[in-house]
């Protein structure tokens, strides 16, 4: 977890940074660049950055990175693993879209988390559990969480879902 992102989570959420690293089964230091994940030989499945800054996403699109987790993104890149980026600035200016183009041409996938109300959520954890579920299905995970699309229904009939 980066310096930032422990701020925001502090700000965003109703929750200390060590109820998140409770949850961990190893933690980390941001700037231990010698940690295991740093290195290609460490196997994983992949990454996720959630959610992942434009800083974040301008270091890994271009290579040159500062951190254990822009690092860690970089050997999964080099590594051919799937990375996936929860960018979450609005708006975006042609810096932010050139990054994210550099990024998914070096391999990574750019996911906003954006709502799917086509799976009609009724709350905001439902919400963040459908997109988590989406996410978690690009590396063949599945969760109980997902909507499933299931076609368009006709708006003359009162199908629920």
């Amino acid at each position: 977890m980066s310096r930032s992102a422990k701020i925001t989570l502090t700000q965003e959420l109703d929750v200390k940074v060590s109820d998140v690293t409770a949850l961990a089964d190893v933690v980390h230091q941001v700037d231990n660049i010698g940690a295991s994940i740093s290195s290609g030989s460490f196997k994983t499945l992949g990454m996720v950055i959630a959610p992942c800054s434009m800083r974040s996403l301008a270091e890994i699109a271009s290579g040159v990175t500062s951190s254990l987790v822009t690092r860690a993104a970089d050997v999964v890149l080099k590594e051919r693993r799937r990375l996936v980026l929860m960018v979450r600035e609005a708006p975006l200016h042609l810096g932010h879209l050139k990054s994210m183009v550099a990024a998914t041409e070096i391999g990574a996938i750019v996911y906003p988390p954006v709502p799917a109300f086509y799976a009609r959520p009724e709350s905001l954890d439902q919400m963040v559990d459908h997109t988590l579920g989406r996410v978690l299905d690009l590396f063949d995970i599945s969760t109980d969480v997902v909507s499933r699309w299931q076609g368009l229904v006709p708006a003359d009939t009162k199908e629920s879902r």
